[in-house]
């Protein structure tokens, strides 16, 4: 089935998002952390984008932006024509029929005391789409695309493996048969049999329903396998976007060979080249100047203490921040 990314569905731009570090006998701010630092990233129709790096680079915070469940510094984020900063809290309810999100925890993200029915049903009701008799057989219907029983409605998420309650998860993110979902590393607290199974979900989901994903994660294995591309997160900047199979093939920013070059072989006997980077020194969330990566990167210039990088196209799709381009 051919992909419908012929129309962009999301965008964001100059996205920020500074939390404060509060000090002094009045807790006034007295320095910001910048977890997301002036991010442009669009989204087609049907299509996955992957976002990878390592923990703490602003990745779950970005997604949590997209969706507006939290507030941002400032920027954008246009979803079908409109900015939903600028909605109204009835215009953001009714918005959260197309916009859902699949959470990294599959135990903390449902509510013990709820069943697996009222977990998936509860988006059915307050949307005002089903009820009663209606809505169960809604359950029913939604539990057997993600692979469960239809007699698990009356169980509890401490019943389920870790497996079993991502596709409770999954289940609820498409009750309302959305336009887009943010996939939280998904299967990061699965086992690795039972990643491959909730990733080959999700992609027929995807086709099925028409689906365009934002997947956060920082196995870079995962997001190859559903990726229609990658951007690379480094310190609340992206450093490089491209099509999944030209950044693996052609990795530009010192940080994006990094990540790759970590990557386990299959094979013992192949020996990768691993670029070289320097141990972190300073705190980076304090950085006013410059690329984030600088204390890092041997390749270090004058120009690097100074400004930040801003991506450029330097191929057809493959966008980079660094001046070494």
């Amino acid at each position: 089935m051919e992909k419908e990314t012929d129309h962009i569905l999301i965008e964001a731009k100059n996205l920020k998002k500074h939390f404060p570090i509060l000090g002094g006998i009045f807790s006034k701010p007295v320095q910001w952390v910048k977890a997301v630092n002036g991010i442009s990233l669009n989204i087609k129709r049907g299509e996955t984008v992957g976002l990878v790096g390592e923990s703490g680079c602003g990745k779950s915070t970005t997604g949590r932006l997209i969706l507006r469940l939290i507030e941002p510094t400032s920027g954008e984020v246009v979803f079908k024509g409109k900015d939903i900063f600028e909605l109204s809290k009835n215009e953001i309810r009714s918005l959260r029929r197309d916009m859902q999100i699949v959470f990294q925890d599959p135990y903390s993200s449902l509510n013990p005391r709820m069943t697996v029915g009222g977990i998936v049903g509860e988006p059915l009701e307050i949307h005002h789409i089903a009820k009663g008799q209606e809505k169960r057989e809604l359950v029913k219907s939604l539990l057997n695309k993600v692979g469960l029983m239809p007699e698990h409605m009356n169980r509890y998420p401490h019943e389920f493996s870790g497996g079993q309650r991502q596709r409770v998860g999954i289940a609820r993110a498409i009750a309302l048969n959305p336009d887009f979902i943010v996939c939280d590393e998904p299967v990061s607290a699965l086992d690795v049999s039972i990643q491959a199974q909730i990733i080959n979900l999700l992609i027929a989901l995807q086709e099925e329903y028409h689906l365009s994903y934002l997947m956060i994660s920082h196995d870079l294995s995962v997001v190859k396998h559903i990726s229609d591309r990658i951007a690379v997160m480094y310190h609340g900047i992206i450093v490089e976007i491209a099509e999944k199979e030209e950044l693996y093939k052609n990795p530009l920013h010192p940080y994006t060979q990094t990540l790759l070059a970590a990557i386990p072989s299959p094979d013992p006997t192949i020996k990768k080249s691993k670029p070289k980077i320097k141990e972190n020194e300073k705190d980076l969330d304090i950085f006013q100047r410059g690329c984030p990566f600088q204390n890092r990167c041997s390749f270090k210039m004058n120009q690097c203490m100074e400004d930040m990088p801003l991506l450029k196209e330097v191929d057809k799709e493959h966008w980079i921040a660094c001046y070494l381009q």
